[in-house]
């Protein structure tokens, strides 16, 4: 799942709820819980909709669909993708559904080697070109047509194809396709001769290195049986090869402590069946690439050993600073970067799946065409189910590693529940990915003139300026030794430039609205936020984490300086050289970057914890300390920091004084850690956000979580519920099945919506791909329009005397404004050399 923002402020829950209640199906509550309090939304009310949700562990989706059509549950957090069950779903008088496009699935590599430095054994997937070749020695479309049975798309790209970037690189997509097809003896002859120069040697059919069998440790996902069957699959291919694969079928929580948290360098595995979701259409992938081939990408153990090609990670850097001045040029980093990525395959993709979320039909929630409703954003707002106090979720994993704000779990199952608690600055449209305000009022984007930017929204203004200057009192580093910012004029005395200037205008009310645990949030939040995020990148701090380097490394690279510009309202001004295609990414992502959803002095707590070296926010720093990863909601973690908040009160404790302590003074600080000692005594954990949901309740043996309705959250409950059904084109093209070499061809591509034309206002573009018997991509050009509905696509004489004779295609695709999933449709004609050929052929089907 991908972050977003500088600052990830991500913060985990961990209190369950004793199993037998929901196994009842009743609507009861576990040991030493209360019933819930508070009026649920209804129209012209305030908050959550309902009272509470409730969340349990069922990881077998056909035992949660059951238990759904018993009632027992109301909604089911996993997208499924088993025909059986999706035609259960659609037959079903009780069950309604979602449909999302943003989940795919992979093969993880882990690169140490070539041999790992504590077992001596041998470690093939240190070599690039033996990852690359397990792109020619799987069958996708196997994969596709026999394990998921249609519900998914091959890919080998890292990127989605239902997403815009796919769409705009389609002829480079197609092309790296058509050269990584399924070739089984290529692979063989690529990996056999890698094998032989790491000094391996083929006996019997066999290979041995150094005396002994050549054993590939694979860890197998068997809660997701599609994940189970592709690690079977895989790994008979492998033994195919020659290999010993050692088939370890571990659970989420089971394989999280070895290829996540683990040091790759052990050698506890190879390969790992891993899974991702897009919790938000993503409109610009740009930065796939240093996030999944990059030390840049995660502080875990496994991204910290990655060794990617310089020329990749430069491109991959330059993509993520969105280091460009024009899509042309956009397109050519990207279009290397694909080529460079395949080169590497520390990662190789395999599918994007088609995945269908079942919901009572009772139960009213907002999903995401990309991460569905566990990847939704907008579900605790919108979550609603008439004469229900009590909505029940099951899940098919929870509490897989420790939740802290700052470096912890990074599951969607946790995230999902997270995501209730915390409130954020922007929120994104689920069917476009365009962002629009929830704590903003206003934001004004100013750009360097020439740059590629555009707006939709008109809750943000677009300016283009020929020089922006940084102001000399912007804060641009941190100073750890002397606890201060350093500002843009101590470090560039002549000045400096950046290519973006963002004003963001938070609501009036910010600082009058309060966190959980009952205490106002004030400036001091948003400050030591900031200031924690340049600290632990920064040898001198007493929380160095090396594992925070790489990520604060970029981010610098384009961070030109931030200002507080009024404090209340609060009105920020942040100058940056990053860029996105669309202004409301702009300004999304510099509104993330100051604010945050966490209260200071709770992470004040963690912050003592590891500087004491008891305990570490980072799985990779706790590693290191050989310390519990960091937990505020479960386990020994919670005595620690416990102790830690009783010595705070007692010293009226503020980090980073000098600079923080302007902001807050101590009769403050004993009054919120007094509040959050109430808090934790009444919890029984440190979990405080701002969201419609606080934490109420975790049982981490039983696997269950309890949230309930925060009756300070002052936002109109009817605030989001304004999206409706995503409207997905369906498209049908129309031509001649054969025709003449050389003479000219017209073909009709018609496109439509639950049966009516698409309105033409409404699409963005319509593009077609002519591609020859061969796979070579002969056009690429828009088709014209020809009244509402339809699209024109004219291939004149020189066009078709191109094709090579035999069986060739035309790929239209519809790039529609108002989602931002495009349709694909693939249209099979022959050419012949000596033959005229009369008529046409009927339409072909609805869109695959």
């Amino acid at each position: 799942m991908k972050r977003s923002g500088f600052f990830v402020l991500l913060v985990l829950l961990t209190l369950a709820v004793g199993i037998a209640f929901l196994a009842s199906g009743r609507e009861g509550r576990p040991p030493g819980v209360e019933a819930a309090g508070g009026t649920p939304g209804a129209t012209g009310n305030s908050g959550a909709w309902v009272a509470e949700v409730v969340f349990r562990e069922e990881s077998d989706p056909a035992k949660a669909i059951d238990m759904m059509e018993a009632g027992e549950i109301q909604v089911y957090s996993m997208g499924i993708n088993d025909p059986e069950l999706y035609r259960k779903i659609q037959s079903s008088r009780t069950i309604q559904h979602e449909i999302s496009y943003g989940s795919n699935t992979e093969l993880a590599f882990n690169p140490v080697g070539p041999t790992f430095p504590r077992t001596g054994e041998l470690n093939p997937f240190h070599v690039p070109a033996i990852r690359e070749a397990v792109n020619w020695l799987i069958d996708r479309d196997y994969i596709v047509e026999e394990i998921y049975r249609g519900l998914a798309v091959p890919r080998y790209l890292p990127l989605t194809s239902a997403f815009p970037d796919y769409a705009r690189l389609a002829d480079v997509a197609r092309q790296l396709e058509l050269h990584y097809a399924y070739n089984p003896e290529k692979a063989k002859e690529v990996i056999s001769r890698e094998m032989m120069r790491l000094g391996a040697t083929r006996v019997d059919g066999r290979w041995w290195f150094r005396g002994k069998p050549v054993r590939l440790i694979f860890l197998i996902r068997p809660d997701d049986h599609q994940r189970r069957e592709i690690g079977d699959y895989v790994a008979t291919l492998l033994e195919n090869l020659g290999f010993v694969v050692e088939r370890q079928y571990k659970t989420a929580t089971e394989a999280s402590p070895i290829w996540v948290q683990g040091d790759p360098a052990e050698g506890r595995w190879h390969i790992y069946t891993g899974a991702w979701i897009t919790l938000a259409v993503d409109r610009d992938q740009a930065d796939n690439f240093d996030a999944y081939y990059t030390p840049r990408g995660r502080p875990d153990p496994l991204w910290q050993a990655y060794r990617p090609d310089p020329k990749l990670a430069r491109v991959a850097e330059r993509l993520r600073n969105r280091d460009y001045t024009s899509p042309e040029e956009r397109k050519k980093l990207m279009a290397e970067a694909l080529r460079l990525s395949l080169h590497d395959s520390v990662r190789v993709w395999l599918a994007d799946s088609i995945n269908v979320w079942p919901r009572r039909r009772e139960v009213s929630i907002a999903a995401d065409l990309a991460g569905g409703i566990s990847g939704s954003l907008l579900w605790p707002y919108t979550i609603r189910s008439p004469g229900r106090r009590a909505v029940h979720f099951a899940s098919p994993g929870m509490l897989t590693e420790p939740w802290n704000p700052i470096a912890g779990s990074n599951w969607i199952y946790d995230n999902i529940i997270m995501r209730s608690t915390q409130d954020a600055a922007t929120l994104p449209d689920p069917f476009t990915g365009l962002y629009w305000p929830q704590r903003v009022k206003a934001a004004e984007v100013h750009v360097q003139k020439g740059l590629p930017v555009v707006r939709t929204h008109e809750w943000l203004s677009l300016h283009f300026v020929p020089v922006i200057e940084v102001p000399r009192d912007a804060w641009l580093d941190w100073d750890a030794s002397g606890q201060r910012f350093v500002t843009v004029g101590e470090r560039h005395p002549k000045g400096l430039r950046a290519r973006t200037r963002t004003v963001v205008r938070y609501e009036d009310e910010l600082l009058k609205k309060s966190w959980h645990d009952g205490t106002r949030i004030s400036l001091a939040d948003f400050v030591f936020g900031l200031i924690l995020a340049f600290d632990r990148a920064k040898p001198q701090s007493p929380v160095f984490d090396p594992s925070a380097v790489p990520v604060f490394e970029t981010f610098m690279r384009h961070f030109r300086g931030l200002r507080i510009v009024e404090e209340d309202p609060l009105v920020v001004e942040i100058y940056s050289d990053q860029l996105y295609p669309d202004a409301e990414l702009i300004a999304a992502s510099r509104a993330a970057d100051f604010y945050t959803s966490v209260p200071w002095h709770e992470l004040a707590l963690g912050f003592l914890a590891e500087r004491d070296r008891q305990l570490a926010f980072s799985s990779s720093k706790a590693d290191q300390l050989k310390v519990e990863w960091m937990s505020y909601i479960a386990g020994p973690s919670l005595e620690i920091l416990g102790q830690k908040l009783t010595a705070a009160l007692a010293e009226g404790f503020i980090p980073y004084e000098k600079t923080l302590g302007r902001y807050v003074d101590r009769r403050e600080a004993v009054e919120r850690y007094r509040k959050l000692q109430a808090w934790r005594r009444a919890r029984g954990h440190f979990w405080v956000g701002n969201g419609p949901f606080y934490l109420h309740a975790v049982y981490p043996v039983e696997k269950i979580v309890v949230v309930r309705r925060f009756e300070g959250f002052t936002d109109p409950s009817e605030k989001w519920v304004r999206f409706t059904e995503p409207r997905i084109a369906d498209v049908e093209v129309s031509g001649p099945r054969m025709l003449k070499r050389g003479a000219p061809a017209e073909f009709l591509a018609r496109v439509s919506f639950r049966g009516k034309p698409y309105p033409a206002a409404d699409i963005e573009r319509v593009r077609y791909l002519l591609f020859d018997s061969r796979g070579a991509l002969i056009e690429l050009a828009d088709a014209r329009p020809a009244g509402e509905g339809t699209w024109r696509i004219a291939l004149p004489g020189a066009q078709t005397s191109r094709l090579a004779a035999g069986a060739n295609r035309l790929e239209v695709v519809v790039t529609p404004r108002v989602v931002a999933v495009p349709s694909f449709k693939t249209y099979w004609f022959v050419t012949l050399p000596d033959e005229t050929v009369r008529g046409r052929a009927p339409a072909a089907g609805r869109r695959g």
